[in-house]
């Protein structure tokens, strides 16, 4: 059959455009969506479907920065809900015609792997032990904190590197599994570990520029500490959490005996404290400025200042500062000069050596008793002490304080003076600090409120960014350091490698110039033993996986990147560090526009996590419901807001996704000699035209609202007219899109099979981002090629087509055809039965709409008699009920019987 057979002449005398004839190949009996992620990830990874083309220049570039999910176990349904989000622009990205740049990371160093590595095998790091060739750990799929501490098995660094490696890679290899069954568009060409050689060598490349630019340096301060990891912590990774305390009553004496009695929930750092401290307008202690008092048990002199970060009105209003109790103590030291008399040491107990600044008998026997243990066991000895002693006035009142915890610790932090490696982010630097404020309000937040959380970050940075960690898994500080003839290292005179020679590891690679025997030797050299914060790495992830080392031309083609999407909770870090070292780099922003995701909410509306036990795995969401359900859930929400995590609406997603097979089969079923025509115009009655141009309202206003990054609205449109299209119009059109039955198809039957043709090929590509395996395996049945490579619908054919049409007719049609129905439904008759008489009172505005379908809304509502249509008076109709639709009078014919199930 020839490709114009069957298409009689327009009405308008034009020839039909034989180039928009398409043939409809095989339409299954029954449409499933069951198996399709299977198949079609299967089909789009051999066809390269999603593979990114590096021969685009970058105006036709779209590139994403993805967000490399950390490798810790098992993804759960938050990472769905984002990761579709990311999802959705990318394809929408890529029908319009963009070459789209979409790798996938995997971010895999840092403390997460390393706590999962350790309950996993029941091993813990230690750095003093030699390598052992072909270790077995003692256990296999430990899970949770199933393993003590004092039961994993110590190994030494590159073993227990080797198991973190290990677990990573199985790790990843589920997580791109559940990947591909969601159906995310990702070209896993492009993929990078946070730990792999390219990662490596480009954190250490950028740290060494960033150190020959001395916008990187180390420093010996005090500084945040976490406990049981027995690391540095940044003020990033802060939280603020409530914990219980006590307040205490203590007296330290003036030189004429009197009592200044201070409020502490930290008795144990008695011996700890420098000064104390009260507000220069604070009436009460006005006399004491400038004077010296003693402190109880310990006898130490320390000097009563003022500064205005006092608070007057808190506990006494005088306070004692201790070195260090908390960030303000080190306000105070820095800012007033205090000594330095610390008695915390890394592991969080007390030094083991009595301080030579206590020397009175008492000091040093309560102190001997303190030395080395925690300090809630040394709490316990002081404020004994100072019960016995009669300086404790009253008995401790119970309270909750605010303490600063490490995002990932269980235990309060602390503040250790140690040697720490810090790159400069504008925390002391009003010129760098207003530079990156400028940044912010260059890049895109989407949505627009979310910018106000990053500048607040910026503008409230009172230190630089603290890089360096004391962990094992992770990218080494790529610097050693020469030691003196006393066996003292050089911390000032660090060494450096040649770029060429990256990555390096300092604890088992040679710096020039010396050799493997000097390591630890006066006259040789030392290994920095420390690790980048994992931020450090993941604050690249622009140029690692854009190839800013490895591949010059792929960067030059996606770097800066247009995307960033990412997590609110994550702006200040990774959001910030990595638009830090663009700024510092390439003199730009990391990339055009940041798009941040909200949270997904448990039934008790708190954030879902790992840390509170309250995630889902989503594997069994997607095999239950489908990954295009599941995607249609996530895509509900929009960005920047919490969302529930609803099954309910996974079910209207599933719901919708069959509707689309279903309605596509009925719309295909309409192919003469398996031949449908997308010539919009061949569509010419009224009805058909009113539904075209409705749908081109829909394709600008989805179009609009992708364009902004609003995918929810792009769906909610998409939606509400589909399911009006099946609602309303497949049951208008179905008898004139049968036609009679001749030989020759009328242009009004034409109209009908047309319209429904280029309505479906429209819906088809609007959904495609959301519902991609509904939309791909629809499109297998009567198009070439992938749907997600069809170009993104335009409104200016449709409008064409649809001329002059009211778009009200298919609404005022569908409200009649309504009526009709509802006739039937009272009298509890099937739908099929026929009405001989029927006297409808309409609305003014909608009837010359309804006039102009007549002949539809008569043959879907089986009207075998008359149907009168007179203008509703005022007292009549309710205009929430059909429309404003009134039934005046009606008579049914004989009625027929429900058709089976299986008709």
């Amino acid at each position: 059959m020839s490709a114009s057979a069957g298409l009689p002449t327009p009405a308008t005398g034009s020839e039909p455009d034989t180039s928009l004839v398409v043939r409809v190949g095989t339409v299954p009996d029954k449409v499933s969506l069951d198996g399709l992620e299977t198949r079609w990830a299967s089909a789009w990874d051999g066809s390269g479907t999603y593979s990114f083309d590096r021969s685009a220049d970058r105006a036709d570039v779209y590139s994403i920065d993805t967000p490399p999910p950390t490798v810790s176990g098992s993804l759960h349904v938050g990472h769905v809900f984002s990761y579709t989000h990311t999802d959705v622009v990318a394809r929408f990205q890529r029908m319009r015609g963009k070459s789209v740049f979409y790798p996938m990371g995997w971010d895999d160093n840092g403390l997460p792997t390393e706590r999962r590595v350790q309950n996993y095998y029941g091993v813990r790091c230690d750095p003093s032990l030699p390598y052992v060739e072909g270790y077995v750990p003692p256990l296999e799929g430990a899970e949770g904190k199933s393993v003590k501490a004092a039961d994993q098995q110590p190994i030494g660094r590159k073993n227990f590197v080797e198991l973190c490696e290990r677990l990573t890679g199985e790790d990843e290899k589920e997580f791109e599994s559940l990947w591909r069954y969601l159906g995310l568009s990702v070209d896993w060409q492009h993929h990078y570990q946070t730990i792999g050689r390219t990662a490596q060598a480009t954190a250490q490349t950028a740290f060494l520029r960033n150190l020959a630019r001395n916008e990187a340096y180390q420093a010996e301060a005090p500084g945040l500490w976490d406990v049981t990891f027995q690391t540095a912590v940044a003020q990033a990774e802060l939280e603020a959490r409530d914990y219980p305390g006590h307040f205490h009553k203590v007296a330290f004496h003036t030189p004429d005996g009197s009592d200044v009695v201070i409020e502490t929930t930290r008795p144990e750092l008695l011996p700890a404290c420098v000064a104390l401290i009260a507000h220069p307008d604070d009436e009460r202690y006005q006399h004491l400025f400038g004077t010296t008092v003693t402190s109880p048990l310990f006898g130490v002199d320390v000097p009563v200042l003022a500064h205005t970060m006092a608070e007057p009105d808190k506990g006494a209003g005088i306070a004692m500062c201790c070195t260090f109790g908390d960030l303000t103590d080190v306000q105070w030291w820095r800012e007033l000069q205090l000594p330095t008399r610390s008695i915390l040491v890394r592991d969080g107990r007390i030094t083991r050596e009595t301080p030579d600044w206590i020397t009175s008998e008492q000091g040093t026997a309560l102190f001997a008793e303190m030395l080395g243990k925690t300090t809630f066991s040394a709490r316990t000895a002081v404020v004994d002490a100072l019960r016995e002693s009669g300086d404790l006035h009253g008995e401790p009142v119970a309270t909750q304080r605010k303490a600063n915890f490490f995002e990932k610790g269980d235990k309060p932090l602390e503040i250790v003076t140690s040697r720490q490696w810090y790159i400069r982010n504008g925390g002391r630097d009003a010129d760098l600090n207003a530079a990156l404020l400028a940044r912010g309000d260059e890049l895109k937040f989407h949505p627009e409120f979310m910018a106000v959380r990053y500048s607040n970050w910026v503008g409230g940075l009172n230190g630089d960014w603290l890089v360096s960690r004391q962990r094992f898994f992770g990218v080494p500080i790529p610097v050693w350091y020469p030691v003196d003839a006393h066996g003292e290292p050089r911390w000032d005179a660090p060494l450096v490698p040649d770029e060429a020679d990256l990555p390096i590891d300092p604890s088992s690679d040679t710096p020039a110039g010396f050799t493997a025997d000097q390591r630890g030797q006066a006259g040789g050299f030392i290994g920095d033993p420390d690790i980048m914060d994992t931020w450090a790495t993941s604050s690249l992830t622009p140029q690692i996986a854009g190839g800013w080392l490895t591949d010059p031309d792929l960067f030059s083609r996606v770097f800066p990147m247009d995307l960033r999407p990412q997590g609110q909770d994550i702006i200040r870090t990774w959001l910030f560090s990595t638009v830090v070292r663009a700024h510092l780099e390439h003199g730009s922003l990391p990339w055009a526009n940041a798009a941040i995701s909200g949270w997904i909410l448990d039934p008790d509306r708190k954030k879902m996590s790992k840390s509170k036990g309250n995630v889902v795995t989503p594997m069994g969401l997607l095999e239950e419901h489908g990954s295009d359900a599941v995607r249609y859930w996530a895509a509900s929400a929009r960005l920047g807001t919490d969302a529930a995590f609803e099954v309910g609406q996974m079910k209207i997603g599933r719901r919708l996704a069959i509707k689309v097979l279903n309605a596509s089969k009925f719309a295909l079923s309409f192919a003469g000699d398996d031949e449908l025509s997308l010539d919009p115009t061949l569509v010419t009655e009224p009805l058909d035209r009113a539904m075209l141009a409705g749908l081109a309202d829909v394709v600008d206003k989805a179009t609009a609202a992708l364009e902004a990054y609003d995918h929810t609205r792009a769906l909610e449109v998409s939606e509400t007219f589909f399911w009006t299209f099946c609602d309303d119009y497949l049951e208008l059109v179905k008898d004139r899109a049968y036609g009679a039955g001749d030989a020759t198809v009328s242009a009004a039957t034409l109209s009908a099979r047309t319209g429904l043709a280029v309505a479906l090929d429209t819906l088809l590509r609007l959904f495609a981002p959301v519902l991609p395996f509904a939309t791909e395996e629809v499109w297998s049945w009567w198009r070439d090629g992938s749907v997600h490579h069809a170009a993104w619908p335009a409104s200016e054919g449709l409008r064409t087509a649809a001329g002059d049409a009211d778009v009200s007719v298919l609404t005022a049609a569908g409200h009649a055809l309504g009526s009709l129905r509802k006739i039937k439904s009272e009298a509890k008759v099937s739908m099929r039965t026929p009405i001989l008489l029927a006297e409808l009172a309409v609305p003014a505005a909608y009837l010359p709409a309804i006039e102009s379908a007549r002949v539809d809304v008569e043959g879907a509502g089986r009207v075998t008699g008359s149907l009168t249509l007179a203008v509703a008076g005022s007292d009549q109709g309710d205009p929430s009920v059909q429309g404003g639709i009134l039934v005046v009078r009606s008579e049914l014919g004989e009625a027929e019987p429900k058709p089976a199930r299986n008709a």
